[in-house]
């Protein structure tokens, strides 16, 4: 894919596609700062999410930047900062 920002809709499609969503998730409500594990994904989950995010986007998520993405925003700011620095190169 040839973009250089990750959305907070294109991060809830690949935890849905990756995790699911537990009962008691509301992906839907002000989630920006929310921890992951508030709303149901623990670390395996998030692990998928990022295999996922890292084989659609052609990008390779620092593991420690990875692991301190606790809220989605963070997760955004993350894979939006790999994306720009694969398009300046």
């Amino acid at each position: 894919m040839s973009t250089t920002v990750f959305t907070l809709s294109e991060l809830k499609r690949i935890l849905l596609a990756a995790a699911g969503a537990d009962d008691e998730a509301d992906l839907d409500g002000d989630i920006l700062d929310t921890d992951f594990g508030d709303l149901g994904y623990e670390s395996l989950a998030l692990l998928e999410t990022a295999g996922r995010i890292e084989r659609m986007y052609g990008i390779s998520l620092d593991e420690a930047a990875f692991n301190e993405a606790r809220t989605p925003r963070a997760m955004i700011d993350l894979v939006t900062a790999h994306l720009r620095a694969n398009h300046a190169a």
